[in-house]
């Protein structure tokens, strides 16, 4: 599918959202890609996003229309349900608590615009919906910060964007076949867990064989640099080893051989030979 087709496919859709941070207004950046309308509602405040990192809010939000309204006030709470009632999907990500002193508890969303659907993002799944997290303590609930490191970066925020997608258009489909909206709740340490699974299983434990274990899936320093080696699949490990001219792969006759070009060298030298082997980026 072309990028031009990719924009059409949720034209029509109307999205409002009240999500500030990350996981929202990702998943709302993306609706914009597949070509959904979309209008961003921040109170006062503004989203922390615009002070964490001006450049990263700005680019979430391209192509969205933006309203600062202060739902605590009657006639901005009754603004947003103006919009609501055009709307196709609300996505929210504050606590079920705080949705509910405003009024925007989903029996009271329903009642009044029972066409809208809602994607809830909150940090854990009922009965623990009011629980706080981030994406760090998400990580490493499930199992996968390194002690001392800090994730390199906003994994689950990120993952659990994208299940924030994947569930409206859910929400979505069955609103178009039953003619009724409903909620779906995304929980971002269930989208820890998932990315969690690897590891679990010990499929991605130090050693194992997608860890390191296997000479043709691991990391190798060069001369300069580092090569990530991805050739998993016995075609492409058997060129590697033809191409450099090995009898069989190991660990250390492949340490040998990359220390004799520069990572660099080696991404091209892959690229030519049609291999998955890249240069690490810092």
């Amino acid at each position: 599918m072309t990028d031009s087709a990719a924009t059409a496919l949720l034209k029509g859709v109307r999205v409002v959202s009240l999500a500030p941070n990350l996981p929202g207004p990702a998943a709302a950046a993306r609706l914009v890609e597949l070509g959904a309308a979309v209008t961003k509602v921040e109170p006062p405040a503004g989203d922390p996003m615009a002070e964490f990192n001006p450049v990263w809010y700005d680019e979430l939000r391209r192509g969205q229309t933006c309203l600062t309204l202060d739902l605590k006030e009657p006639d901005d709470s009754e603004a947003l349900h103006r919009h609501l009632a055009e709307a196709d999907l609300l996505i929210t990500s504050s606590r079920p608590a705080a949705l509910a002193r405003l009024g925007l508890d989903w029996p009271s969303l329903h009642a009044r615009h029972p066409r809208l659907c809602q994607v809830a993002i909150v940090g854990y799944a009922p009965p623990d919906d009011n629980r706080p997290g981030h994406d760090l303590t998400y990580l490493a609930e499930a199992g996968l910060v390194d002690e001392g490191r800090m994730p390199p970066t906003l994994f689950v925020d990120l993952a659990g964007a994208e299940r924030a997608v994947s569930t409206a258009l859910a929400l979505l489909l069955a609103r178009n076949r039953s003619g009724e909206g409903s909620m779906a709740t995304v929980a971002l340490f269930d989208a820890a867990r998932a990315l969690a699974a690897p590891r679990r299983h010990g499929t991605t434990m130090p050693g194992a064989l997608l860890g390191g274990g296997l000479p043709q899936y691991a990391l190798y320093p060069a001369r300069t640099g580092t090569v990530a080696v991805g050739c998993l699949e016995p075609h492409f490990s058997a060129r590697l080893a033809a191409e450099l001219g090995l009898e069989r792969l190991s660990h250390e006759a492949l340490r040998t051989v990359f220390r004799e070009r520069d990572a660099t060298e080696w991404e091209d030298w892959a690229a030519a030979r049609d291999l998955p082997l890249v240069a690490v980026r810092r």
